[in-house]
């Protein structure tokens, strides 16, 4: 309810011309915060004592009075970006109150902030809408379903990853023509979901809770009573294209074969090869500094996958656009080649900014940002990419900026929110609730956020308050940005 109140780089490198220097980040030891070992029972009493300083049904608060001008955070965000990139971006935004909801992660960090919170911090995706769950190929080549978007990763009280979820199938709902009486079962259902699945994470051991992971087989063989026979082998359908994304299939797509070699295709502005983005010249220059790069990237990743990557030479770079609220960021996609030109890896080296939660929590004790992606990423999921890793890179414009690097295509896949009905955005719903408790339970206190939440059904009823609300205000939201093209405050380029 709302409440008016407040390796070598081939490639054209020059030879024998000096490599400019690399200023690298040292990854100092730092000293460990002693750890307090408390029973459960202690655990559970923090808990219940959170429960009496924010009881369960403030939840429901969306404070709508001071609110920040939405427009004039998402151009604060523009000023760190890739200027004429920034009009794809609302461009993107503007397409639909979803694709809105997508990009404004730092819109709903600042209206989060303006809520009490319970005090019961874990590693946060800081961006946990439906959208940023989805499927993946685990090291072992089993698909998995897991969270899967991290660039705003940040430790911070747990509701806040819960509340990103829960609105977001609200708007979705909206967008879908769902009625209200729907729309809030779906909400119930992921909101339950997180509450039943961390009180049963509680009771569990630790290492059974690190082991815990959803496999894909299994959401299907429990997704057959849910949707009808056509949504099913739909679903089906998607797992398949999946499981086919690698970078045998990002080869075939995205490259063409000049004078016997694959080069990366022109197809402006979402995908640039650096030799046309930078000139012949300058993109040589640069060829040697993302030599040193992928070098230093190297160093970040555990022993025997460095191992496996220096079996690997780069072959060519292009900045690619990549999703809506990313649009901006600075984006490449890698070109590496094994033991020919059939076996490529595609690597994607993507900027990382401080998360939009660090205004409003305690900072984080990385100092790169690609190491707090990386760490939260590797805290959260049951399982990550086994070419995770960061560095710090001076760029053609003499600036530092942090990057993070995995693999461009490894088996991953989403839903297509638009075609959900809402039987299935329902089961999708509680799944996602399901992993998103798995996921805090690895990082938090379970025992004592499981306590928190109690076994009645008022936290989930108060999330969905909550989430109708902000569903509410992300139509005025969207339709302040429409305005604001319209008037030329910002410039949009859209149908990219």
């Amino acid at each position: 309810m709302a409440r008016s109140a407040q390796s070598g780089a081939v490639g054209p490198a020059a030879e024998g011309r000096p490599a400019p220097p690399v200023r690298a980040r040292a990854n100092a030891p730092r000293k460990s915060p002693k750890v307090k070992h408390r029973s459960a029972a202690e655990r559970a009493a923090i808990g219940k004592a959170a429960r009496q300083r924010m009881p369960l049904g403030s939840h429901a608060e969306f404070v709508t009075a001071g609110r920040s001008d939405p427009i004039e955070l998402l151009k604060s965000q523009a000023l760190a970006r890739v200027p004429e990139l920034v009009p794809i971006r609302y461009g993107r935004m503007i397409a639909s109150p979803f694709s809105f909801y997508r990009g404004g992660a730092l819109i709903m960090a600042t209206d989060l902030a303006r809520t009490a919170n319970s005090g019961l911090d874990v590693q946060l995706c800081g961006d946990a809408h439906m959208s940023n769950f989805g499927i993946y190929a685990s090291p072992e080549r089993r698909l998995v379903f897991d969270v899967n978007d991290f660039d705003e990763t940040h430790p911070g009280p747990f509701e806040w990853d819960v509340k990103r979820l829960a609105a977001s199938l609200a708007v979705a709902g909206r967008d879908n023509g769902f009625s209200a009486k729907k729309r809030r079962q779906v909400v119930l259902a992921a909101a339950a979901a997180y509450r039943t699945s961390m009180i049963k994470f509680a009771g569990q051991g630790n290492l059974e809770v690190w082991y815990s992971h959803l496999d894909i087989k299994d959401m299907l063989a429990q997704i057959g009573d849910r949707v009808d026979a056509k949504r099913k082998k739909r679903t089906e359908a998607a797992v398949d294209k999946a499981q086919s994304r690698d970078s045998i299939q990002a080869l075939a797509k995205l490259t063409k074969t000049v004078d016997g070699r694959a080069r990366i295709l022109s197809q402006p502005p979402l995908l640039v090869p650096l030799e046309e983005l930078l000139g012949q010249q300058e993109a040589e220059l640069a060829y040697r500094v993302l030599g040193n790069l992928h070098e230093a990237y190297r160093r970040s990743l555990q022993w025997d996958r460095r191992h496996l990557l220096e079996q690997y030479k780069l072959v060519q770079v292009a900045r690619k656009v990549v999703g809506v609220g990313s649009v901006g960021t600075r984006a490449w996609i890698l070109l590496l080649e094994g033991l020919d030109g059939a076996d490529p890896l595609f690597l994607q080296a993507k900027e990382a900014q401080a998360s939009v939660l660090s205004g409003f929590v305690k900072a984080s004790e990385a100092k790169n940002q690609g190491e707090r992606v990386v760490n939260g990423q590797h805290l959260m999921q049951a399982s990550s990419d086994i070419f995770l890793g960061w560095q710090a890179q001076e760029g053609p414009d003499g600036i530092q900026r942090d990057f993070y690097v995995r693999q461009l295509r490894d088996g991953k896949g989403s839903v297509v929110v638009e075609d959900m009905v809402p039987t299935g955005m329902g089961y999708y719903g509680y799944v996602c609730g399901l992993t998103l408790a798995r996921a805090h339970a690895r990082s938090g206190d379970r025992v004592a956020i499981a306590a928190y939440l109690g076994s009645s059904d008022r936290f989930e009823n108060a999330v969905a308050d909550f989430a109708e609300s902000c569903a509410r205000q992300n139509v005025y939201d969207h339709a302040a940005l429409g305005e604001a093209i319209a008037t030329g405050r910002v410039i949009a380029q859209t149908g990219i």
